[in-house]
Parts: structure tokens; sequence; C-alpha cells
């Protein structure tokens, strides 16, 4: 089990679990330059699991990763997600730094953390409402093939929290949001990879 700790003042999070059940507040800025990632990944861990979706794409994992990163910056480029991430006062609110395979690197809602290529991509953000993570792990899965997951950890606190995660979660939308985003991962790596 995980030992409350000080969580650094430059994290991302505005509010984690600690021991107990109760939260505790942390940090509001976002994570700074990637150097103290395993403290910021002890604390993802400490967020309770909210579900996790996955696919099997005909691939080579290089390749999906590829897609994935592609996915990512083409959808969290649309102008919606941005709208979004301010209504919601998000602390990352557009598309900064190399690109989304890159650690440090910032997407409308989100900041990259951690960035193993071809194996595992984690996402954190925060915003009035909740702190998440967003995980994806690419694994093997038979000759060719690569099994790729979305994680999704979160804190929803106090009743603007819990309305929020009725909205959000509840509904099914956040679900529906992740399968798509892997069904287009699979679709973009499984075609670049038969040359179409």
């Amino acid at each position: 089990m995980l030992a409350a700790s000080r969580f650094p003042a430059h994290a991302v999070f505005r509010r984690l679990p600690r021991r107990g059940g109760r939260v505790r507040a942390v940090g509001q800025s976002p994570v700074g330059d990637g150097s103290d990632v395993t403290e910021v990944l002890m604390e993802i861990v400490a967020l309770p699991r909210v579900d996790e979706h996955a696919t099997v794409v005909a691939a080579e994992a290089a390749e999906v990763w590829r897609a994935l990163g592609a996915v990512l910056e083409r959808s969290f480029a649309e102008a919606r997600w941005a709208r979004y991430a301010r209504l919601v006062g998000a602390a990352e609110r557009s598309a900064s730094g190399a690109g989304p395979l890159t650690a440090g690197s910032t997407l409308a809602g989100f900041r990259v953390t951690e960035a193993v290529a071809g194996r595992r991509l984690v996402l954190v953000g925060g915003h009035r409402f909740s702190s998440y993570a967003l995980v994806f792990r690419l694994g093997e899965a038979g000759p060719g093939g690569t099994r790729l997951s979305a994680e999704t950890r979160a804190v929803f606190p106090g009743r603007a929290g819990g309305l929020y995660r009725r909205l959000v979660i509840g509904s099914g939308g956040h679900g529906v949001v992740v399968r798509r985003m892997l069904a287009k991962v699979r679709r973009r790596a499984e075609t670049r990879r038969s040359g179409r």
C-alpha cells in the first residue's frame, strides 16, 4: 500500500485520495519537466480505477505506438476539446511540446508524464471536478499482434465532482469516447500495416 507522501508542488492533481478514503489537497499547477515521474506515477496508482477498455490490433507495437500518437494529436487538436478544457477549468487547455508521445507535452486536458515507446503512455490532468489519469498500455497479442488498453483512474471530490462523475462516467459517454479512440488507433495501425 502506498504511504501518503507529500506530492510535489508542481503536481497536476488538485486532490488525491489518501488512506482512509479522505481527500487531501495538493498542488494545482501542471507537472513541470517530468523530473519526479516516479512520485507522479505512485500518485496515479493511488487514484481509484474507473474503467479499462482494450482492443487487439493486427500490427506490431511500433506501428500501434505511432498510430496512437497520430490519433491523440488529431483528436485533441479539435477545437471542441480546447473549449471543453476551458469550460471545466482544466490545467492544460491546449497542445504544446513535441507531441503526445513525448513526456512533458500537453493536450487539451492532459499532460504527458510518461512515454515508453511501444509500451506505455501516461496522461494526467485535473480540473474543477476531477483529477485523473489515462494510461495506455501496449502488449503482445500473438504473432504480429498488439493488445492496446486504456485504463482510466480518477477521483471526483465533493458534490460537484459526484455530479460530474454521473454525467461523464455514469452516462457511458466516457466509455464511448475511449472505445472510439481505440478503434481509430486500430484502424490506422492496421491500414498502415497493410499498406493501404
